[in-house]
């Protein structure tokens, strides 16, 4: 084991070192939740320490933000003009999964900066999703390259949002080969769903309690749940703050009522899905086709569910994080019967890689809800799974 900085020893890159502590702390707590005095002990030094670095947690949040996204633009500058495809891939997978414990606050956490901070960021994202997509259009000419390079960023940056641990280079190969299947992949080709199945609906809000968590759900996706205050829910459905109360103990009954909701239709879309499949690849095939259904008709809900959980006290986290692994455990089984060559591992972490590619892919269409939008994003998700 390797000793810390002695008392008095003052590392030259300590301030390297907070922010990135501070990446993973605002990654797996989540920016409100996060604390200085945690980032500091993460470092080993003291609140007033980290205070000399940075004003207040904002401003190293900003910069933390920035951390990977400038090195994988660095990489992107560096690599040569007749770099492959594979090659930049291969430096962006790279990269990524040596950030993999910071690199889940993109997602997420971005909506907390401020609209410079968010446009900055935004536009060396747009960066790499550039490049990568002249390599798609010069390598695989087909139809929606900025799409599949998207999807192919996804796939990747999946790494970032869980925890299955298998050695770095295997992580490395399976992700960069998802990723070059996604890119080969001509969503414009998907042939129209087989596995098209009626989602269940969000029940529609009969009493107080349904109408104050559906008010409530579209302003933590927009505002997120840190910044909606009991006023503003209570306003969206024409009662006085305090009469909230009696519908729910606190703000957070509210969003595990709506993270219980999600995990409650996207298990029983699961369920109609597989009752439709007559084999294993059928059947994964099948999944894929509800969660991204799910993902587009329920975006709204599902946003809410996937970016607040974290931030929730774990006593209320057990059951929800419980429902993700269950459903994780229907992918994994249908999977490694379709392709019986994975070890559990390895199907979880192409599992998610497929999330990856749903998440990045729904954004590049704007979650616009259609038929061929569903059935490109599928046909990009189980090229992820390699089936």
């Amino acid at each position: 084991m390797t000793a810390g900085p002695t008392a008095g020893a003052r590392p030259r890159n300590r301030k390297q070192l907070i922010v990135e502590a501070a990446g993973q702390v605002f990654s797996e707590r989540g920016y409100h939740a996060a604390s200085m005095e945690e980032i500091a002990a993460g470092v080993g030094i003291s609140a007033a320490a980290l205070y000399r670095h940075f004003p207040n947690k904002y401003a190293l949040f900003a910069e933390a933000a920035h951390v990977m996204v400038d090195r994988l633009v660095a990489e992107l500058d560096e690599s040569p003009p007749d770099a492959t495809l594979r090659d930049v891939l291969a430096a962006i997978t790279r990269v990524t999964v040596r950030h993999r414990a910071s690199g889940g606050l993109y997602r997420w956490e971005a909506r907390y900066l401020g609209r410079e901070d968010r446009l900055l960021l935004r536009s060396k994202f747009a960066h790499v999703v550039g490049r990568v997509t002249e390599l798609v259009r010069r390598d695989y000419p087909l139809t929606d390259e900025r799409l599949r390079a998207t999807a192919a960023l996804g796939a990747i940056g999946s790494i970032t949002m869980h925890h299955t641990s298998i050695a770095q280079r295997r992580i490395e190969d399976m992700l960069l080969n998802a990723a070059l299947s996604v890119a080969a992949t001509d969503p414009a080709a998907a042939a129209p769903s087989v596995h098209s199945i009626e989602l269940p609906a969000q029940p529609v809000p009969r009493t107080r309690r349904a109408e104050i968590l559906a008010a409530a759900i579209p302003l933590f996706a927009r505002d997120g749940f840190a910044n909606v205050t009991n006023a503003q829910i209570a306003q969206a459905v024409g009662l006085a703050p305090s009469a909230l109360y009696r519908h729910y103990a606190g703000k957070v009954d509210i969003l595990v009522a709506a993270c219980l909701q999600a995990a409650g239709l996207l298990a029983q879309a699961v369920e109609r899905s597989l009752q439709q499949a007559n084999d294993p690849r059928q059947a994964v095939v099948a999944l894929a086709a509800a969660y991204v259904a799910y993902s587009f008709e329920h975006n709204t809900l599902n946003s809410v569910a996937e970016a607040e959980v974290a931030g929730l006290p774990a006593d209320l986290q057990r059951p929800l994080i419980l429902a993700q692994r269950e459903h994780i455990a229907i992918w994994e089984e249908q999977l490694r019967t379709a392709r019986p060559e994975l070890d559990s591992r390895q199907a979880r972490l192409l599992i998610h890689a497929g999330f990856g590619v749903v998440v990045e892919a729904g954004r590049a269409l704007r979650w616009q809800d259609a038929p061929e939008h569903r059935d490109a994003v599928t046909s990009l998700v189980t090229s992820a799974l390699m089936l």
